[in-house]
This record gives structure tokens, C-alpha cells and sequence, in this order.
């Protein structure tokens, strides 16, 4: 049942249905985080990026415009909640990607920045299905996780009123998740990290992040 569609304007929906490659999705998903597409699948109509995450739209657009396509995000953050106990959050990135290079540029840079990596493989030779992580915790128990298998009927779901081209594009990828080890703001490092990877920031040695990408060594986390 499509979830979703009735309740975006007809030009949102026109839009998504007229992606054909992964290139147009992530551009699709760019304007979405930009804000000049109110809707998105999967997502509630009408409704953009949560606020906590506005200071993440530039690297999160600069990935779906390298050849990823993000999925869902969060900052790391700590502090007291609405509900008056303690919460901590993880950063933490899911996108989906269907170009082995692209897929391996990720990872291998993730890793030699010790970040935690998760992959579910959705490709038809693939297989590959590892365990979700806790990203955020209420009064240190856990209540959301990054990666993890995503079923068939959840995955029609996120991807709901794309053409079947698309669809089967996306819906065959390779989901990768990306944590930062660290809860809190430390952890927002990962986004200088994925900065580099895409471009937007160039290695300087003025710059107090430029050893963000020098870790000693893979975190599989």
C-alpha cells in the first residue's frame, strides 16, 4: 500500500517517479535536504530534515551528488530530554550505494578513520548482513540503532512511488552505515571525514581537522 505519495504534491510526486539512475535520486534527495522538494519517500509528507540535523545538510547534499544516496542521519549529541533524563546520541549516517568503487571509498576511508562500519548487501550475489549498532541511548538503555537487515516489506516502504527501474536499483544496493564510536560531540569529526571524501574540504594543515582522516587503523567496531 502506498503510504506516502497521496499526501505529497503532485509535482514531489511527479519528481520522484521520474528518477531513472541512482544519480537522479541523489540529486532528488539533495534538493529534499535543501529544502526546495517539500517530500520525500519514505519519509512524512511535507516535512524536511529534523532541525538537530541542519548543520549536517552540506555534507549529507554533497554525498547524494558524489554518487550515494543517504537514507538517514543524526548528530552526536548529549544532554538532559524533553522527558528529563539523560540521552546521548551517536553521529551516525545510512545510505544506500550501487557503485563498487564509490561503496569501497567509503568504507576504507570510514575504517582508516576508526569509525565503526556496518554493510547490508542487498545485491543478488551479495549476502552480507551485519548486526545494527545502538547510536542513542535514554538513561543508557538503548532505543535506536544504525544498520541491520531491512526487510522487503520495510524497504517498499522507504522506497515507495519510485518507478520499478529505480526501485530495483535501490532496493538491490549495498546499505552502509557509518558511527562514530564516540557519543557526543566528539564524534562529530565523521562528518569532517566524509567532507573529504566528497571534496567539500581540502587537506590542510591549518585546518584543526585535517588529521580527522589519519587514524592508525581500521575500527570494525
Amino acid at each position: 500500500m502506498d503510504l506516502t505519495l497521496p499526501w505529497m504534491s503532485r509535482a514531489d510526486r511527479r519528481r520522484w517517479r521520474s528518477a531513472r539512475t541512482i544519480s537522479d535520486l541523489g540529486e532528488l534527495m539533495a534538493l529534499w535536504l535543501e529544502g526546495k522538494i517539500a517530500s520525500r519517500p519514505g519519509y512524512q509528507p511535507r516535512y524536511g530534515p529534523d532541525d538537530e540535523t541542519a548543520h549536517l545538510v552540506p555534507t549529507l547534499a554533497a554525498l547524494c551528488r558524489t554518487g550515494y544516496v543517504t537514507t538517514q542521519s543524526q548528530p552526536g549529541l548529549t544532554g538532559t530530554g524533553a522527558d528529563g533524563l539523560w540521552w546521548e546520541q551517536r553521529a551516525a549516517l545510512e545510505l544506500v550505494v550501487t557503485d563498487p568503487v564509490l561503496f569501497h571509498r567509503l568504507v576504507d576511508a570510514a575504517y582508516a578513520a576508526g569509525l565503526t562500519v556496518r554493510i547490508n548487501d542487498y545485491r543478488p550475489d551479495g549476502g552480507v548482513q551485519e548486526h545494527p549498532v545502538v547510536v542513542t541511548t535514554r538513561d543508557g538503555e538503548g532505543v535506536t540503532a544504525f544498520g541491520g537487515r531491512i526487510t522487503r516489506a520495510d524497504m517498499a516502504i522507504q522506497w515507495t512511488g519510485l518507478d520499478r527501474d529505480p526501485y530495483r536499483t535501490v532496493s538491490t544496493g549495498m546499505y552502509v552505515s557509518i558511527i562514530a564510536p564516540e557519543y557526543g560531540g566528539a564524534g562529530e569529526r565523521m562528518w569532517v571525514v566524509l567532507d573529504f571524501l566528497t571534496g567539500r574540504r581540502r587537506h590542510d594543515p591549518a585546518d584543526p581537522w585535517a588529521s580527522s582522516t589519519g587514524y592508525p587503523g581500521p575500527a570494525r567496531g
